[in-house]
């Protein structure tokens, strides 16, 4: 896995290997082009956890995700105070990875 030290390296690094989709964090799952997908239905193949040095404003984890039917994009989530209201699915597919 490469290693990136900011959150637009790891954007652009993941969209050069073909993750080329924008997810979006959803409460009981993402979605991307209109389409919703449960957490059963894409894997995190990749995970970089960014981490501010001053401005907790800065935290976030970039995920790689691959649906099912073979779409491959990225979701940029913040964590810590900023992150989202999460269904425990979903809390149990990203936290996954970071363990």
């Amino acid at each position: 896995m490469p290693a990136y030290d900011t959150v637009s390296q790891a954007v652009t690094g993941l969209k050069e290997r073909g993750y080329v989709l924008d997810f979006n964090l959803k409460k009981d799952g993402v979605e991307c082009e209109g389409q919703k997908l449960n957490p059963k239905d894409f894997e995190i193949t990749e995970f970089y956890r960014f981490e501010g040095n001053s401005d907790p404003g800065d935290e976030a984890v970039v995920y790689a995700i691959e649906s099912k039917n073979g779409k491959k994009g990225i979701l940029v989530n913040a964590f810590g105070v900023y992150s989202e209201s999460l269904s425990d699915d979903m809390i149990k597919k990203l936290n996954f990875q970071k363990n």
